[in-house]
């Protein structure tokens, strides 16, 4: 056999061809690449450049090396002639490799999306507890349809393999229809969010706040500190307030006050209140009446309202109102009303 033939069908100078024309492509690639790594950030975060070019910087900065490292051996194959096999063989590496950067450029664009919609929106906490579930159902649907392209590429009739999936799934879906239910009811409150990481809710008996929502189930922490994890299927089921979407809270609070007070001063008792609660900033005043003519005390009622009870909690409001009432009962001698019982006895008679 000549020297020529010694090197699989090419001789050494189209190995050397070969090796050059990849080294080529190997650099310019690897520099492109480097650079538009470097830029990519700069792009991707500056809202003055189109969405669209922003996503093919970020897109092309999380190209993979061993991508590029493909393309160059892609490259200097064509220099080469093989036998039908080995040039299958080479075509099926070169096809794994540009499938996988294929579906880890889609799920980065995936990702790209959801950053730029909750920057748009303002609001980090908003996509916090459903980013975890779009990410994970949008990269189950962008490997299953790149494991199926690979399949039909090498030779596999994927008609029939579908259908015995389908089987299967429904199988599969009856087993673990549990899983499932919370699978789906986790996508419906990532899409439809009913609530969001940082939410005060009362769902039946729990209340908490929201510290995760994950794919399974959603994580509470109570007041008292403990966590409660409820099945995210349980909790479309049930009937949740949210408190964290309310744009002001409201106090109720009932004040006793002695039958012996002077008619005089009761008439000014509500307007009375309604100042103090008027004195705060952040509270807004909504009525106080003398409801109730109790066995032992006449009972008035008086309602208020925070406003953002985010930034400005109600029972700080309620510590701040009610010492005022302290001050200003003491102040003008209103006496508070205790739970008192009277008991008259009567002598035997005679």
């Amino acid at each position: 056999m000549s020297s020529a033939r010694l090197f699989y069908g090419n001789s050494l100078g189209d190995w050397i061809a070969a090796g050059i024309v990849a080294l080529v492509v190997w650099t310019v690639l690897s520099l492109v690449r480097r650079i538009v790594a470097g830029r990519a950030r700069r792009f991707a975060e500056s809202a003055s450049h189109p969405t669209a070019v922003r996503l093919v910087f970020y897109l092309l900065g999380k190209t993979k090396q061993f991508f590029v490292l493909a393309l160059a051996l892609a490259a200097g194959e064509d220099v080469l002639s093989f036998p039908p096999r080995a040039q299958h063989a080479v075509s099926t590496v070169v096809l794994i490799v540009f499938l996988v950067q294929v579906g880890l450029w889609a799920a980065r664009a995936v990702r790209f999306y959801i950053e730029v919609k909750t920057q748009e929106r303002g609001a980090d906490s908003l996509f916090a507890g459903s980013l975890e579930v779009i990410h994970f159902v949008a990269g189950l649907i962008i490997w299953s349809l790149v494991t199926l392209v690979a399949l039909e590429n090498f030779g596999v009739n994927i008609t029939a393999l579908l259908a015995g999936l389908g089987v299967g799934g429904v199988a599969v879906a009856l087993a673990l229809q549990n899983v499932l239910g919370d699978l789906f009811a986790s996508l419906s409150i990532a899409l439809d969010k009913p609530f969001v990481v940082g939410d005060f809710l009362t769902i039946d008996a729990f209340s908490g706040t929201v510290e995760r929502i994950g794919i399974k189930s959603t994580r509470l922490r109570s007041e008292a500190g403990e966590q409660i994890i409820l099945s995210n299927a349980d909790i479309l089921k049930s009937r949740v307030r949210n408190y964290g979407r309310a744009p002001e809270q409201r106090a109720l609070a009932t004040i006793r006050v002695d039958y012996a007070t002077p008619g005089e001063t009761l008439r000014r008792i509500p307007t009375l209140l309604e100042r103090i609660v008027r004195e705060h900033e952040h509270a807004r005043f909504e009525r106080c009446h003398l409801k109730t003519l109790a066995d032992t005390c006449l009972q008035f009622e008086l309602s208020y309202f925070v406003q953002q009870p985010k930034l400005h909690p109600l029972l700080d409001l309620q510590q701040a109102v009610n010492l005022r009432i302290l001050e200003e009962f003491q102040r003008l001698g209103i006496a508070f009303a205790y739970p008192v019982q009277r008991v008259i006895v009567e002598p035997p008679p005679a």
